[in-house]
């Protein structure tokens, strides 16, 4: 198949609270979809595999103490490492199904008070998704899921604001909110209807920019 004709892949981004089973989803996503035929690869920000992932790590789960601005924009810088990889696999037709991208740095960080356009304002010029998927749940019902509270930022008042700072970004033009309080395999069947509609339509679009 000529460069010409090679439709690139979709650009799909999850976000949502801590443990409302993003990865998961995401994960299981792939997997069908490469099932299926499709090109597909599952990537998740932070990526603690890098220079920048590897001081993230330590602040989320505790060995190290970074102040609210700093750790904002190594999450950023982790982002930006990615951006010329990212570029190359969505122009060989591959769609990326992404765990976390902007606007949980965004949201995150104004929920500690932060302001909004000053976290904004580093992620400007990064990929714009296709689609935003934000999977919803109730703070009790995070709660209870297994792990939670083992990193730095699970603790149910935090997700509340996070959550109100989602909705803050939300855009309808290429966001979607679901609940993520179903059965799994509902979900599941749910989700890959959506993306299999955008990987269609986004197939011939060019790729945009963020704000």
């Amino acid at each position: 198949m000529s460069q010409q004709t090679l439709k690139r892949g979709a650009f799909i981004v999850f976000e949502g609270c801590d443990r409302a089973g993003k990865t998961t989803q995401c994960k299981q996503l792939v997997e069908q979809l490469t099932g299926a035929g499709h090109k597909a690869k599952f990537m998740n920000f932070p990526d603690r595999s890098t220079q920048y992932g590897q001081l993230i790590d330590r602040y989320l789960t505790r060995k190290d103490d970074i102040v609210d601005q700093g750790i904002h924009l190594l999450f950023t810088l982790n982002r930006w490492e990615m951006l010329c990889e990212m570029e190359r696999q969505l122009k060989n037709g591959v769609t990326l199904i992404v765990d976390r991208y902007s606007f949980s740095g965004v949201a995150f960080s104004a929920a500690k008070g932060l302001d909004m356009e000053w976290c904004k304002a580093p992620e400007a010029g990064l990929l714009k998704p296709d689609l935003v998927i934000l999977l919803t749940m109730t703070a009790e019902a995070l709660a209870k899921r297994g792990g939670f509270g083992d990193e730095r930022y699970e603790i149910p008042e935090m997700q509340t604001k996070v959550m109100e700072k989602y909705m803050q970004l939300k855009d309808d033009r290429y966001w979607k909110v679901l609940s993520a309080d179903k059965p799994f395999d509902e979900l599941t069947k749910e989700l890959y209807e959506i993306v299999l509609n955008v990987m269609n339509r986004s197939g011939e679009r060019s790729l945009e920019k963020l704000w």
